[in-house]
């Protein structure tokens, strides 16, 4: 398991009974997880201190509750990065910290290739990823279906000073999207995608990761440069092995574009404890040096 150990602004104080205790830059929330099953408080005393607690409902979704006053939205930085915090509906903030594990894999990779690189970053989200390679000096097209969520993401650009930047904003289908690069001769060195387990694009189109994914990530063979710097998948579908990540990529990128094929689970670490929380998986290609 990799794991996103190099924060300073947030921080895992405890874990328990379906909840994890978070500090993001001093706003402490408390937010379900499925994966807590055990019932210890490890740290009983800090609960107490709490911002907002995200309930969830028996008829799904859920809402916060606040127990002080919270800001509407706050930023927290990682390293040089800058990112924009509010609380969501379905437990959300906007950000997930354990990703600064392909964070850093991908500032090192840009950084290290002494070249020019162009990135897609496919179910863009809040921008993440597109903040962090925009500051490793790449250009990259963002595409995400949620106009809101592209908004977003612009506001973390602007936060992390990166505006000088060559980064395109598109709000778009992303399997659309891929298809009309694809006519339109475009190619890229590096393409992220985050897919969600299922979702609808801008025009209601559906998308379910045991249906399209495969088929996305093939599509996507046709959008690779000539000397491709890597293809990352990451994902949060439950019951979705990292084997099957790498089985997609062999059967795909690495047929056309010979390098090497990995996989692994990523984590963030409790403060002051040896327990870890799984946060979902990557497969990733890259290039072989």
């Amino acid at each position: 398991m990799k794991l996103a150990d190099n924060w300073n602004d947030y921080k895992i104080l405890d874990m328990s009974d379906g909840m994890k205790l978070e500090n993001w830059n001093g706003i402490m929330l408390s937010r379900p997880d499925p994966q807590i099953i055990w019932k210890e408080k490890q740290n009983s005393d800090l609960w107490k201190n709490v911002n907002a607690v995200y309930h969830r409902s028996k008829t799904g979704g859920g809402s916060w509750e606040y127990k002080k006053k919270t800001l509407d939205r706050w930023t927290i930085n990682y390293k040089d990065l800058t990112f924009n915090i509010k609380l969501m509906g379905f437990k959300h903030t906007g950000l997930f910290p354990e990703q600064a594990v392909n964070w850093d894999y991908m500032i090192d990779k840009i950084k290290n290739s002494n070249r020019h690189i162009s990135v897609l970053n496919l179910f863009a989200y809040t921008g993440a990823a597109t903040v962090a390679c925009a500051y490793a000096g790449a250009d990259v097209v963002h595409v995400d279906s949620s106009k809101g969520m592209v908004s977003w993401a612009k506001e973390n650009i602007i936060s992390s000073n990166l505006e000088d930047k060559n980064v395109r904003f598109i709000v778009d289908d992303v399997i659309k999207f891929v298809q009309r690069e694809i006519r339109r001769n475009h190619k890229y060195d590096a393409i992220i995608m985050d897919p969600p387990s299922f979702g609808r694009g801008a025009n209601k189109e559906v998308w379910n990761i045991e249906e399209s994914l495969y088929k996305l990530v093939k599509l996507c063979e046709d959008l690779l440069s000539d000397d491709p710097l890597f293809f990352i998948i990451n994902s949060y579908t439950t019951g979705l092995s990292k084997t099957v990540l790498e089985n997609i990529l062999n059967l795909t990128i690495n047929k056309k574009y010979k390098g090497i094929v990995s996989s692994d689970e990523v984590g963030l670490p409790m403060e002051n404890s040896n327990l870890i929380l799984p946060c979902g998986i990557y497969g990733r290609w890259e290039k072989d040096e």
